[in-house]
């Protein structure tokens, strides 16, 4: 189960809570009743049901319960008296009351380095641009250190880094030297010692766009 609830995902099969890009911590047994609650969602799921499938064949008082509740809203932030994602059912137990989407995992960003006569294509991750042959990006030129540069590509935020490894004859984006991590740019020029090349990030969206407003110039 993979959901998301206001600037929540909750994905059960990673055990993560996330909000945004950042983790949340919740003990094992909040993760479990929260991951309960939401696949339950409307219904309302009573103290017994909760009990047993938390601690099967064990004698726990309600209490127990309670603290995983306020533990679940203290990290939602969520009030008991106005909840927006746990609601108290008194006298019978708890439902989930948030409104839910399907999260689906990050896709791939399509990304890939190129020169006039060569393409490199950029996996989600990190790839290492050098000299050494066991590199992603594998650069046949002197100027190249073995291991020059490092590109990272977040698929999940869309997002592309760029890295100097300390290389002897430097790295450019755009004429200037990266002395820190840079983040990169559809279209960005990147230079490794002698070696020039243009990054390319596929957006979807921006493409989209861009055929929109072309037709309606036509």
């Amino acid at each position: 189960m993979r959901e998301r609830f206001g600037p929540f995902t909750v994905d059960s099969d990673t055990r993560q809570l996330l909000r945004g890009e950042s983790e949340l911590h919740l003990s094992t047994k909040a993760f479990d009743l929260l991951c309960g609650l939401i696949e339950h969602r409307p219904k309302v799921m009573d103290k017994t049901e909760l009990q047993a499938r938390l601690w099967p064949d064990t004698y726990v008082v309600d209490a127990n319960l309670n603290v995983l509740i306020a533990e679940i809203r203290r990290v939602l932030d969520d009030d008991a008296r106005h909840p927006k994602y746990v609601r108290t059912v008194h006298g019978v137990g708890y439902a989930f009351c948030g409104s839910t989407a399907d999260a689906a995992a990050p896709q791939p960003l399509p990304c890939w380095l190129s020169t006039p006569d060569r393409t490199f294509r950029l996996s989600d991750g990190e790839s290492v641009v050098g000299r050494d042959p066991g590199c992603q990006i594998w650069l046949d030129e002197p100027s190249v250190s073995r291991r020059h540069a490092r590109i990272v590509v977040d698929g999940g935020t869309r997002r592309v880094w760029l890295d100097d490894l300390n290389s002897k004859n430097g790295t450019l984006r755009g004429g200037n030297p990266v002395q820190a991590r840079v983040e990169l740019m559809d279209g960005d020029a990147l230079t490794f010692g002698s070696v020039d090349l243009t990054l390319h990030a596929w957006n979807a969206d921006a493409a989209a766009e861009t055929k929109r407003i072309s037709r309606r110039r036509r």
